[in-house]
């Protein structure tokens, strides 16, 4: 039977995501063959101390569960957008933790940032290296083989391609990838556009390939894959999904996004947090509040009235306020420092 809620928000992992409903006839995908995914801990640089701790902390909000189900039935990217320090890039994380989606695949977009970066990378400096390598070994020994036997041939175009995070999720994985696209909003006015027609077509491909498929025996490659770098077969240059990733995209709302880009993806916009949200958080991450944490809660949220403030900021003064011997007089002045509104330069003072 098909399970609603899919991703529950109680950080328990489970194997929930093997009773997701078929796709909408729309947004089935067939690509093959097909992969299994990488385990959790298969890519280091995805299992963080800061990483870890923040997925097994989210506190979810009622609206985020309904919008991630609504994302994985429909088979769409999730469009988050709030404010600064309110959990837009943690919520993948915790969501890949408890649907068990394996190593979370992360893009950190910049003004700079391409299509091609998110799908692959090619090096031909690299290749170019190594054609004049092999000729240099063939030449010191020639008409003898064995001489070369110990070189390995790294000619090949396979050995100077690698999938980048968007190249990676969109392999035929038995079960979705997790895919973070951070600070979409920070990208050129090309982006979202062009990330359309992948989105919505769940494939791509890669012209090096392609044209190298003619030559290859069978016209399968082995390129790395994004975070793990273990090898995975392209056939003919041609990459599709089979199970769609569970794509999250973060915005801070700089920006205004295409229309054709918007109603290809679920929307959720996380706001600020209230009193009891915030306690929630921090009883998730330092336990229990006590009193003066109660005040900072308090503190914390008169300040959002004139600016933007981060949770973080919140935690980091509240775990000195634990941690330390200082007086009350002393722990207020330090909490004003480490409060600042986003975008002002902390206070320097000596106290």
């Amino acid at each position: 039977m098909p399970l609603w809620p899919v991703y529950t928000g109680t950080n328990a992992p489970h194997d929930g995501i093997e009773r997701l409903p078929p796709p909408p006839p729309w947004r089935a995908f067939d690509g093959g063959p097909v992969l299994d995914p990488p385990d959790a801990t298969a890519d280091r640089s995805a299992v963080s101390p800061d990483r870890v701790h923040r997925a097994e902390t989210y506190r979810a909000t009622e609206d985020t569960v309904q919008l991630v189900n609504a994302a994985l039935y429909l088979r769409r990217p999730l469009l988050v957008t709030g404010p600064p320090g309110t959990g837009k890039s943690s919520l993948v994380y915790a969501v890949a933790r408890e649907l068990r989606l394996g190593p979370v695949l992360r893009w950190n977009i910049t003004s700079r940032s391409t299509l091609h970066d998110g799908l692959y990378s090619y090096d031909p400096l690299s290749r170019l290296y190594a054609a004049r390598q092999q000729a240099a070994h063939q030449e010191a020994a020639p008409g003898a083989p064995d001489e070369g036997a110990g070189v390995p041939d790294e000619t090949g175009i396979e050995h100077h391609l690698r999938l980048g995070p968007l190249g990676t999720a969109l392999l035929p994985y038995a079960r979705p990838r997790a895919l973070l696209i951070d600070e979409i909003d920070k990208s050129d006015l090309d982006l979202p556009n062009d990330l359309l027609n992948v989105l919505e077509e769940g494939q791509y491909r890669i012209p090096e390939l392609v044209r190298a498929a003619r030559l290859a025996p069978d016209g399968t490659a082995r390129v790395p894959a994004d975070g793990t770098g273990e090898p995975v077969p392209v056939t003919g240059g041609q990459v599709r999904c089979r199970a769609f990733p569970f794509v999250v995209l973060t915005s801070n709302g700089e920006r205004e996004f295409p229309p054709a880009f918007l109603r290809r993806c679920v929307t959720l916009r996380l706001r600020r947090p209230d009193d009891r949200h915030l306690a929630d958080i921090v009883r998730a991450h330092l336990g229990e509040p006590d009193a003066y944490a109660q005040e900072l809660i308090g503190r914390f949220l008169d300040r959002t009235s004139a600016g933007d403030l981060a949770t973080d900021q919140l935690l980091n003064a509240i775990y000195l306020a634990r941690t330390s011997n200082l007086d009350t007089g002393s722990l207020d002045q330090l909490a004003e420092r480490l409060m600042p509104h986003l975008g002002q330069s902390a206070q320097t003072d000596v106290f």
